[in-house]
């Protein structure tokens, strides 16, 4: 097989092109990667929503949102941690934190060394009025609330460097936004022997208690990366030898009719809009399913378990 001249020629071993695959342009990278880099230490102070919150309807809930605030961010009350001096110990201590909230006109005091570690640390912040915060954790919030992730991240260089006895292969996910997909991928990656899986900070569901339950222990095993931008982690997996494969409900190469026997990265895309033009440019191929009925496209997880079972079958 003749490489395009686009790609690294360390990537030898790769797919092989059928006479309908695409190869995917590569695009100019935006903006900077930054991997959490969050590491294990002692933890703050952990609280759970009020019990009386918790047992409002869903639609009582949604009336409490402030429209400037997705639905994302709280609707699964995960694990939170509230208040200056709590936040800044987890923050010291090193712990995944998924986003910090801060309340409008909150100053002063820590909140200066608050936000300066959350941005040395690459947390994601935003300013919610503080009505918002008080509706999460109650009155002792003090302008500061931080969801603190169910596992700890990893580097994406640690997810390439990792051992499974198997030829390898990292998953990437394009902005999916629902915990049981991602926690329905995690477990299947684990099980087909995955290095680990890679999830961008923005537009996409973190690690919260719903995506550790779906996952079914996996996430102790199975490292997850959580990157600023998919793009350039793309570039990075391209430069160490990878040959990235997307899933597209459109036009594209039959998924069985590809060679997954070298170092592959297999990008599946959001439940409603697939995988994003830039992260379609940077792929190797495309390839699709077939899809015999009424419906034109599977769930992100049910797409991710098909293509990944047909490398392990591939493999051996």
């Amino acid at each position: 097989m003749q490489r395009s001249s686009r790609g690294p020629t360390s990537r030898a071993e790769g797919p092989r092109r059928s006479r309908s695959s695409a190869e995917g342009r590569r695009a100019r990278s935006e903006g900077r990667m930054q991997d959490d880099g969050a590491r294990g230490g002692r933890r703050g102070r952990t609280v759970r929503a009020p019990r009386q919150l918790e047992s409002r309807s869903a639609a009582t809930a949604s009336r409490a949102k402030p429209a400037s605030v997705r639905t994302e961010e709280v609707s699964e009350a995960p694990e939170f941690v509230a208040g200056r001096r709590p936040v800044l110990e987890v923050l010291r201590a090193g712990r995944a934190i998924n986003k910090l909230l801060i309340a409008e006109g909150a100053e002063g005091g820590s909140l200066a060394e608050i936000v300066g570690k959350a941005k040395a640390a690459g947390v994601l912040m935003q300013k919610v009025p503080r009505p918002h915060l008080s509706t999460i954790a109650g009155e002792g919030h003090q302008g500061v609330v931080a969801y603190v992730a169910a596992h700890e991240y990893a580097d994406l260089t640690d997810v390439m460097s990792r051992q499974t006895g198997q030829p390898p292969l990292v998953v990437l996910l394009d902005e999916v936004s629902d915990p049981h997909n991602l926690g329905a991928v995690l477990r299947t990656a684990e099980g087909a022997g995955a290095q680990g899986v890679v999830i961008p900070k923005r537009r996409a569901v973190p690690l919260t208690g719903t995506v550790a339950k779906a996952a079914a222990g996996a996430l102790e095993y199975l490292p997850v990366a959580r990157v600023a931008n998919l793009n350039q982690a793309i570039d990075q997996l391209k430069k160490a030898g990878y040959w990235v494969v997307g899933s597209t409900a459109e036009s594209g190469t039959p998924y069985t009719e590809v060679d997954y026997k070298g170092k592959i990265a297999l990008v599946v895309g959001s439940e409603g809009q697939g995988i994003s033009r830039l992260v379609r440019e940077r792929c190797d191929y495309l390839v699709n399913l077939p899809m015999h009925g009424k419906v034109q496209s599977l769930n992100a997880s049910v797409a991710a378990g098909v293509l990944m079972y047909e490398i392990v079958r591939q493999r051996g």
